[in-house]
C-alpha cells in the first residue's frame, strides 16, 4: 500500500523528523488559504500522486506570491501528470501539497528496504539527491553506501555517523542526520514499512537537515496492526480493477497486453507470462487465483480481466495440489456460462483429479481449447489472440 508525500511527513513528524511545514489542499482556494496561512516570501506547490519524478513532469513549481500560488495551483490541480513512473496515459492530481520554500545548500538520497539476502533491514544513503536512484546505481555504483542493521541493536549511533559523512553531511550537521535517519530506521520499523525514502533529503544554509520529500509504501500483510495507515489510503490513486479483485481475495495487477492470464501460485503466474512472451504474446495481467479458489472467485476473476476492452484472449493455467482440477474446471465452465465469453479461453491443468477436471471441460460443450503442457497453451493462446 502507498500513501501520498503529505502523509508520508506525518508519519515522520510523528518520530521525531524535521520537514518543512506543509497544508494539503484539494482545490485551488485551499491552496491559496494554506499559503497565507504558513506565510513567507515563497512557497512550493507539489503534485500528490502515488508516483516519483512529479517535478520533471512539471508537478512541483515555485510560488513567490499569493498570486503565483493561485497560478500554480490552478495549472498542477486535475492536470494529468506523466512521470517516468506513471506510464504514458499518467495520473490524474487530485491533491496538492502547498509547502514553505527551503534553502537548500546541499541535496542527500536515503531510503531503507528489506534485504532478503541478509534478511535485514538496508539503509542506502547517497550524495546524489534529487536523482533517481536507479541512475545513480546504474551509472555511479560507488556513490551509493549501504548498512544492513541488525534488528537487535538497531541502527547505532557509529553507523548513522558513518553514513552522514560519506554523503558528505557538514561535521556541524553530523547530529542532526544521525537523529533523521535513527527516526527514519524506527519509522520504517514500526509501521511494518517495505519502502522508507527521501529523495532529497537537504543541508539547509543554517545547517539544519530536513526531510524535503517523503515515500512511503507499506506491507499489505500488517495493515491489520495499523488501522490509522489503512485509513490514509486513497482509492484514487489505484487502479479500479486491482481494488475489485482484493475484494475476493484475488491477487490481481494490470497490464499491457492482450492474454489474460488465470492461474494458482505467484511463481507459476509469472512463469506463465514469461511463457506467453517467449512465444510472442503480451500478458493483459498478473492474476494469482490461489489454493483456495471456488466457482465464484474464478468467475469474478473473467469479470475483472473483461473489463479490459484490449483482451483478445485468456489463458488458464493450473498446477493441481491443494487446488484440485475438478474444482477450477467447474469454476472455469461455470465462469464462461456466466459471463457469457466471447474471447477464446484455453485451459491447461496438470495435477490433483486432472483427469476429472479434462473430462468436465470435454463435457460442457463450450468451446474451450485444451493444452497438455505450458508450451502449447502458450502457443494457442498466442494464436487465438491473433486470431488464427
Amino acid at each position: 500500500m502507498k500513501i501520498h508525500e503529505y502523509q508520508g511527513k506525518e508519519i515522520f513528524r510523528r518520530f521525531g523528523m524535521a520537514t518543512p511545514r506543509g497544508v494539503p489542499s484539494f482545490s485551488v482556494d485551499e491552496a491559496v488559504k494554506a499559503a497565507q496561512s504558513l506565510g513567507g516570501p515563497v512557497w512550493v506547490v507539489k503534485a500528490q500522486i502515488h508516483a516519483g519524478g512529479r517535478g520533471k513532469g512539471g508537478g512541483v513549481k515555485l510560488a513567490r506570491s499569493i498570486d503565483e500560488v493561485r497560478a500554480r495551483a490552478s495549472e498542477i490541480l486535475g492536470m494529468q501528470l506523466v512521470t517516468h513512473q506513471t506510464g504514458p496515459a499518467g495520473q490524474k492530481v487530485r491533491r496538492l501539497l502547498i509547502e514553505e520554500g527551503a534553502d537548500i545548500k546541499k541535496e542527500l538520497y536515503v531510503g531503507m528496504v528489506v534485504d532478503r539476502t541478509t534478511q535485514r533491514v538496508c539503509l542506502m544513503a547517497s550524495s546524489e539527491g534529487g536523482m533517481d536512484i536507479e541512475e545513480v546505481a546504474a551509472h555511479t555504483p560507488e556513490k551509493i553506501h549501504k548498512v544492513f542493521v541488525d534488528p537487535v541493536k538497531g541502527l547505532t549511533d557509529a553507523e548513522a555517523d558513518d553514513v552522514a559523512r560519506k554523503i558528505g553531511v557538514p561535521e556541524g550537521s553530523v547530529g542532526a542526520a544521525r537523529a533523521m535517519l535513527q527516526g527514519l530506521y524506527k519509522a520504517f520499523w514500526d509501521t511494518d514499512a517495505s519502502l522508507a525514502e527521501i529523495n532529497p533529503l537537504i543541508v539547509t544554509g543554517d545547517g539544519r537537515i530536513i526531510a524535503l520529500d517523503a515515500k512511503l509504501n507499506f506491507d499489505a500483510n500488517a495493515l491489520f496492526r495499523h488501522p490509522e495507515i489503512v485509513e490514509m489510503r486513497d482509492l484514487d490513486e489505484e487502479d479500479p480493477a486491482e481494488i475489485e479483485a482484493s475484494k475476493f481475495d484475488l491477487s490481481y495487477i494490470s497490464l499491457d497486453g492482450n492474454i489474460g492470464c488465470l492461474v494458482n501460485g505467484a511463481g507459476l503466474a509469472m512463469a506463465t507470462m514469461d511463457t506467453i512472451k517467449l512465444y510472442g504474446g503480451e500478458p493483459a495481467n498478473f492474476l494469482d487465483v490461489g489454493g483456495g479458489a471456488t466457482a465464484e472467485k474464478v468467475t469474478e476473476a473473467f469479470k475483472i480481466m473483461l473489463k479490459n476492452p484490449g483482451l483478445k484472449a485468456i489463458l488458464v493455467n493450473i498446477f493441481g495440489g491443494i487446488m484440485k482440477c475438478d474444482t477450477i474446471a467447474e469454476g472455469v465452465i461455470a465462469a464462461s456460462k456466466a459471463v457469457g465469453l466471447k474471447v477464446p479461453l484455453v485451459v491447461r491443468m496438470k495435477g490433483t483429479n486432472e483427469d476429472i477436471g479434462k473430462k468436465l471441460i470435454a463435457e460442457s460443450g463450450l468451446p474451450i481449447i485444451t493444452a497438455n503442457n505450458m508450451a502449447e497453451a502458450a502457443e494457442k493462446v498466442v494464436a487465438a489472440a491473433k486470431g488464427n
